[in-house]
């Protein structure tokens, strides 16, 4: 993957997105209904887009709202919506059209008092909460996010009343009636002015419901005695209000060292290929922080809506595959309250360090599609103790074994990373290196391939008999998968396995590319021949499809 010159490095002003020309585009665009990338379309988190694109518009957001409503109505939901928003310039608009819509239903909807930010996870906990003791009127929620994604993009995403990422069944709906009402022109959508709505929200005190319970997910006491001092970079998200709360309950040294929000992001340094980007896995999108490491025992940033997490100790920037499998291996050792069937939960596109690690604790290991939603019910019902995303997302259940959320949470594995050092005197890079001793040294990476839409439609619904190859990079293949081991459910691509690595192919469902994820436990140069072959292998599926 080529680097941009200027990567790690202030954006300019030019490059900065102009916020009055996307708010207008927001409000003033239609979207044709006829074309497929001005449609509504839910991908593995929501519905994302743009404004200037005509593909997140007031339109989108008033469809999608009413459809929510009626689904609510079909599935006889009728306590409260908790809804929340990240930094995002396009989230604040969507924020308003979302409650225009959704109180013209008589819909009790929640929010931060004065108009606060609030994260993903905090509102997969409001609801949880909610639902555990008013089974009789469940709640569900909306999070307006397009999530890391560049300062232009605008998305919403719906969690049920299971408090994750609603099925593929439920968004599959919400976006078919969404674009029928966009074809009808608006017809059937009801809604009022924002001021009305305005007054019939309720106030909800978000931040004080999700702090005063982080003491039931992560030892603060451990934190506290062992003085850790911890640095935090929100990155301009929506968790910037919740660290000194947090700080302040638990006795704990925290130093925020950017409270800056700011549409443009301008305080951003830029991605490897040149965009502003909040991507807390990225060293370039880290620079800032990563300039302050030697400040702090653990430094910690996360996303727009705090549903990721990035790690940094005196090594630099934690690998997220490498945090997943430290974050594993200490909670499942150092928890004696779970039970012992508790499985470990992993994407398929995840390190097979986890595999690992989960063999060593004698752990089911319970491997899905990419996509959170997969752990909802798992988590839920408590049968799994952790589930992780390599794109450095992940949540875990309460000290006691109990759900804590059934989203990604940013903010306990970012609190977990001073727990580990405060317990055991080892940094993340320690933990890890000490884990390689015992399990091996893997090699990840992941690449883009160019795919245009019928070749990314092949991909996606690939059998595994197309892959005729016996070898891989050397070695015998073990695996041809379509379907994840873990549920069986379509992973959307294919992932060849070996005794000594792997490669998965995905196709994005926001670009015109497809996504290669490999993975070696025989080093650089072995890794580099999984890709290239793994290259060759997708290429000939597009070939015989005549594509």
């Amino acid at each position: 993957m080529s680097r941009h010159p200027r990567a790690g490095m202030r954006a300019n002003a030019d490059e900065l997105v102009d916020i009055a020309q996307l708010i207008s585009a927001y409000y003033q665009s239609q979207p044709d209904a006829s074309q497929v990338e001005q449609k509504v379309s839910f991908g593995t988190s929501g519905h994302r887009g743009c404004a200037l694109d005509l593909s997140f518009n007031e339109t989108h957001i008033h469809a999608i709202c009413q459809a929510i409503a009626e689904y609510r109505h079909v599935q006889r939901i009728t306590g409260p919506l908790y809804l929340g928003m990240d930094t995002h310039a396009l989230s604040e608009a969507a924020w308003g059209s979302a409650l225009e819509v959704l109180t013209a239903h008589n819909i009790e909807v929640r929010i931060q008092p004065d108009r606060g930010y609030t994260p993903t996870p905090v509102i997969s906990h409001a609801i949880l909460n909610h639902n555990r003791v008013n089974p009789e009127a469940l709640a569900d929620g909306i999070v307006i996010t397009p999530s890391h994604n560049p300062p232009r993009d605008g998305g919403i995403k719906y969690n049920g009343p299971d408090g994750g990422p609603a099925s593929s069944i439920t968004t599959g709906w919400i976006q078919d009636r969404a674009n029928h009402l966009i074809a009808q022109q608006g017809e059937g959508i009801c809604k009022q002015a924002l001021h009305k709505a305005l007054t019939q929200a309720v106030a909800f005190d978000y931040i004080e419901n999700y702090v005063s319970e982080l003491g039931e997910v992560i030892d603060m006491s451990a934190i506290r005695e062992a003085g850790i001092r911890i640095g935090i970079d929100p990155l301009g998200g929506a968790g910037l209000a919740y660290w000194a709360p947090i700080a302040k309950r638990y006795g704990l040294d925290i130093t925020v060292v950017n409270p800056s929000q700011d549409p443009t992001f301008s305080f951003m340094t830029l991605d490897h290929d040149g965009k502003i980007r909040m991507d807390c896995s990225s060293p370039d999108c880290m620079a800032n922080l990563l300039a302050m490491k030697d400040d702090f025992d653990i430094a910690c940033a996360n996303d727009p809506d705090y549903d990721r997490h990035g790690i940094v100790d005196s090594e630099g920037l934690m690998n997220p595959n490498h945090y997943l499998a430290v974050c594993i291996h200490y909670l499942f050792t150092h928890r004696p309250a779970w039970s012992n069937e508790l499985a470990v939960g992993k994407t398929l596109v995840s390190s097979s360090m986890i595999d690992r690690v989960a063999a060593q604790l004698r752990r089911r290991l319970m491997e899905v599609p990419v996509g959170f939603k997969w752990y909802v019910n798992d988590l839920l019902e408590g049968r799994l103790g952790f589930g992780g995303e390599e794109s450095a997302g992940a949540s875990f259940l309460r000290m006691n074994g109990q759900v804590w959320s059934t989203d990604k949470d940013g903010f306990i594995p970012s609190l977990l990373a001073a727990e580990i050092l405060a317990v055991t005197g080892l940094t993340p890079h320690q933990y890890y290196a000490q884990l390689v001793e015992q399990l091996g040294d893997p090699v990840y990476a992941r690449v883009d391939a160019p795919a245009s839409f019928a070749q990314k439609q092949v991909l996606a619904k690939l059998a595994a008999d197309a892959i005729k190859a016996e070898t891989l990079a050397g070695d015998p293949i073990i695996a041809r998968l379509t379907q994840a081991p873990g549920n069986n459910a379509a992973i959307g691509g294919l992932k060849v396995v070996t005794d000594h690595g792997w490669f998965a192919a995905r196709p994005s469902g926001t670009e015109q590319v497809y996504k290669i994820y490999a993975e070696s436990f025989r080093g650089d140069e072995h890794l580099a021949r999984l890709i290239q072959e793994a290259q060759t292998l997708v290429s000939a599926t597009f070939t015989h499809a005549g594509v």
